[in-house]
């Protein structure tokens, strides 16, 4: 009886990360979002150097979404389509300056509507799994799995 407690917890978090992700993909692909926003926060993968050593590339930021930034915060904003992640290093009332920690020059100021948020915490070595469970065929593996695991712990108890 115990085994089926510990299996059903496990098919329960299972589902629940199936249905997080599901919510991204409805997100990002159905609403045509440019990000996801998952109880006030996103997450954005990282691609250039212009933060080394705080973040490297191919690390992952959680931001929460949020207009509130300050002085030293690391923040993401918009700037042509694409993300910026860079530290805020001047600010007035309605414009940000912002500098990549490796970068020798200043960005152009910005508006502070055009900011997502600020990171809150840095993932590293996460793209590897980021990229693999983007994969169609990795999620219909791992749903599949989930139901034939489910329909054989059923007949055995």
């Amino acid at each position: 009886m115990k085994k089926a407690k510990v299996f059903d917890a496990v098919t329960i978090i299972l589902l629940l990360i199936l249905a997080v992700l599901i919510y991204c993909v409805i997100q990002l692909k159905v609403l045509h979002k440019p990000y996801i926003n998952l109880f006030g926060h996103t997450v954005f993968q990282v691609i250039t150097g212009s933060m080394e050593d705080t973040i490297k590339i191919n690390d992952v930021v959680i931001v929460k979404i949020t207009k509130d930034v300050n002085v030293n915060d690391i923040i993401t904003y918009e700037d042509s389509g694409n993300y910026v992640t860079h530290r805020v290093i001047r600010q007035t009332a309605d414009e940000l300056v912002t500098k990549g920690d490796a970068n020798n020059a200043e960005d152009d100021p910005i508006k502070i509507d055009r900011v997502v948020g600020k990171v809150v915490f840095i993932l590293t070595n996460v793209s590897v799994w980021i990229n693999v469970f983007k994969t169609p065929k990795v999620i219909i593996a791992i749903i599949i799995s989930i139901i034939l695991l489910s329909i054989l712990f059923k007949k055995k108890m």
